[in-house]
């Protein structure tokens, strides 16, 4: 299992093959990558994501191992970025490995909603015509609840 919050873009292609190749015993691995998106109005310059170095990593970790424990997985993978993000950039990666395909779906999802609503970030859009700070969606929320 690992864990990176960095400010550094990472390499997609290597971390999937790394990750991959490290446990010849699991019969599924998924992935994800979120992207910092454009917005539609009002074309995004810049997204700018904090978070308090320390206490970011160990939420990420403790969750991360709660995924690990609860779909059986046989490794983990989160990695997420901070600073500023351009239109296009990768933000953030789950890799999931398991012996089977629907522990891995369900622990990569189970892992991007926390990432999504809980984790420790803030998130501010710089634009053209000023900044606002990325507020919680309810969609978001409720796709946490099904995991109670």
């Amino acid at each position: 299992m690992r864990v990176s919050v960095q400010s550094d873009p990472f390499d997609l292609g290597r971390e999937v093959a790394d990750f991959a190749t490290a446990r010849a015993d699991m019969g599924a691995i998924v992935t994800f990558t979120g992207v910092v998106r454009d917005l539609p109005d009002d074309p995004l310059e810049v997204m700018e994501i904090e978070h308090y170095p320390g206490m970011t990593e160990a939420a990420l970790t403790e969750m991360t191992a709660r995924a690990v424990e609860r779909f059986a997985l046989g490794d983990a993978l989160v990695i997420h970025r901070h600073g500023k993000l351009k239109p296009g950039e990768m933000i953030m990666m789950v890799a999931t490995a398991a012996p089977h395909r629907k522990d891995a779906f369900e622990a990569a999802e189970f892992l991007m909603d926390y990432l999504k609503s809980r984790a420790p970030f803030w998130k501010r859009e710089i634009t053209a015509q000023g900044s606002t700070w990325v507020a919680a969606k309810d969609e978001d929320e409720e796709a946490l609840d099904r995991w109670s």
